[in-house]
């Protein structure tokens, strides 16, 4: 049987078994083909058929089915198509031609025993396809070849769902690799025409002839931004020819041209791989990444000012904290907490001690600022806040007594009530006084009034202080903080004085000092029959201000003292009574 008929016959047996050429059954359908240039190859499925113009007319199961019409140097055509029972669908498809020619250098290569299978470089789908078989035959006569660039192809026969062969194969230029199907490659022998052929149209076909001509493919890949801070991004594009299999490492697989937003967190370099039938090419693009961050932190002013007396705040000065960050994504600061990676926040200046004494406190504020591509960096700005802190001014007034009262050391009595009243405040106001200020401590002066011999009046002042004391210790004020001294009748206040203590003492209407001035000499002594309290720590003083609107006032201006015989009863009597 010729050669020619017996490959037709074989073609045929193959398309009734796989594909059901040959009259329809109900259950299957037709499919028509009429498609320019006849040489075209069919693609059913994803699988290599035959010729277009070798199954015009093909049996197909019922539903969906993908034809791909391909011929290297024309452009491919796909047509998705519904088969129904028994009925016929008609594709028709005229595919465009691929202007351009390829350049040397060339070699050739030569496929025995394929047939009309067919012919893929490089990958395994119909758009690596660039001929059948029958195409690049012979080198002898009528010329059928298989013309590519220099370099290493993996070559793959397809019949269908098989593959007849599949391989590397190693191309010269000027040289030819015949390869033997299904043995491989036989043989490599000079091509030395391969000179002559350049330019080489893609596709040339006569009645026994046939050339295809694979061309390289190209690619170029550019960064359109190639150094950017962290977070910024970049736009990539690429173009490339003749390879339909585009990759771009890290990003995977991508369209054959276009462009995409990048935004890398580090330096990365983009490689574009373009793999066609005609070979690999790769691209480069560098993007570089600017991790660095740059801040600044400040207070303004950075000196204030403190002053508190006791819970009450006199002065507290404000300030400003201003801070800049580049290049950063996040910013904290401590201690005041997560921020804008840039602003001003006012900052209210508040010394970390509490106990009184003067102020002198440096702070430190820490910005730290980074971005998501590991940059960080730190900056610190210094507060300092200078002042005091004192404790309250005591509210106290002076502590007066009864003529000769106490009358001896050891006694408890000789403070009326209004002056017990007095001195319990003037207790409960230090020990809070002292919580803050543990350093403070109050002096105590006696005073006699100017009647009776010197040591009589020490005696009296020094029992009169002693006895204030051991009240005070009474009320829970640490003997540690109290202090005595005694003057007699040494420091003694003077009319004038006096006149000018009535004047400004608040509990004193003008017609009470006028009423009293003929008794004035009585009210004199009184006013020197006391005890003077001061805060050592401060030189802050009682007020000499004599109670003369208490209850029993009267009795502390009596100059002979209580109605009795002796100081002792005397002294016995107030005792009873302030009991």
């Amino acid at each position: 049987m010729p050669r020619q008929i017996r490959d037709i016959t074989l073609i045929a047996i193959a398309l009734y078994i796989s594909l059901g050429v040959g009259p329809a059954v109900a259950q299957d359908g037709k499919l028509t083909l009429h498609v320019t240039p006849h040489q075209a190859y069919v693609f059913v499925d994803g699988r290599a058929i035959s010729e277009a113009s070798k199954c015009r007319s093909l049996k197909l199961s019922p539903g969906h089915h993908k034809i791909e019409l391909v011929n290297y140097g024309y452009s491919p055509a796909t047509r998705d198509v519904v088969i129904t029972p028994g009925d016929t669908t008609d594709v028709e498809a005229s595919l465009v031609p691929v202007s351009s020619s390829v350049s040397g250098p060339i070699g050739a290569i030569t496929i025995e025993g394929a047939n009309r299978k067919a012919v893929l470089l490089n990958g395994k789908t119909p758009d690596f396809f660039v001929g059948h078989g029958d195409e690049f035959n012979h080198e002898w006569g009528w010329k059928q070849e298989l013309v590519v660039p220099p370099g290493n192809y993996q070559v793959t026969i397809l019949s269908r769902d098989n593959e007849a062969w599949s391989g590397p194969v190693a191309v010269n230029a000027n040289e030819r690799v015949v390869v033997r199907v299904p043995k491989g490659v036989s043989k490599t022998v000079p091509w030395p025409r391969g000179e002559k052929l350049s330019p080489v149209p893609r596709f040339t076909a006569g009645t026994a002839s046939a050339t295809v001509a694979v061309a390289r493919p190209t690619a170029q890949l550019a960064a359109g931004a190639t150094t950017i801070n962290c977070g910024d991004s970049s736009q990539l594009k690429w173009t490339t020819s003749d390879a339909p299999q585009v990759e771009v490492a890290p990003l995977g697989q991508v369209a054959v041209s276009g462009e995409q937003s990048i935004r890398p967190t580090q330096t990365t370099n983009y490689q574009l791989t373009a793999l066609g039938p005609g070979g690999k090419i790769t691209s480069d693009a560098t993007v570089n990444v600017n991790t660095d961050v740059q801040a600044h932190l400040e207070f303004s002013p950075s000196q204030v000012q403190y002053k508190r007396i006791g819970d009450k705040v006199l002065e507290e000065g404000n300030t400003s904290l201003n801070w800049t960050s580049s290049n950063a994504s996040t910013a904290s600061i401590d201690p005041v907490g997560t921020v804008p990676t840039s602003g001003t926040q006012p900052i209210q200046a508040k010394p970390r001690k509490t106990d009184a004494g003067p102020v002198d406190e440096t702070v430190t504020y820490t910005l730290s600022a980074k971005n998501e591509c590991g940059g960080t960096t730190t900056q610190t700005a210094t507060l300092h806040i200078v002042g005091s802190i004192v404790p309250p001014e005591l509210v106290m007034r002076s502590v007066y007594f009864q003529t000769n009262i106490p009358a001896v050391k050891s006694t408890s009595a000789g403070l009326l009530q209004s002056e017990q009243d007095e001195l319990r405040a003037i207790a409960e106001s230090f020990k809070r006084y002292v919580a803050m200020d543990p350093s403070a401590k109050l002096m105590l002066s006696g005073h006699a009034d100017e009647r009776g011999a010197s040591d009589y009046n020490q005696g009296l002042s020094e029992r009169r202080a002693e006895l204030v004391k051991q009240f005070l210790t009474d009320q829970g004020v640490s003997p540690d903080h109290l202090e005595t001294q005694a003057f007699g009748e040494k420091q003694n206040l003077s009319a004038d004085e006096i006149k000018e203590l009535s004047k400004q003492n608040p509990n004193l209407s003008e017609e009470d000092r006028v009423r009293d001035m003929w008794r004035f000499r009585t009210f004199e002594l009184a006013n020197n029959r006391r005890v003077d309290v001061s805060l050592t720590t401060t030189g802050q003083e009682s007020r000499r201000e004599f109670p003369y609107k208490s209850e029993d006032a009267a009795e502390l201006v009596v100059r002979n003292g209580p109605a009795s015989t002796s100081a002792v009863q005397l002294a016995a009597k107030t005792e009873k009574m302030t009991k």
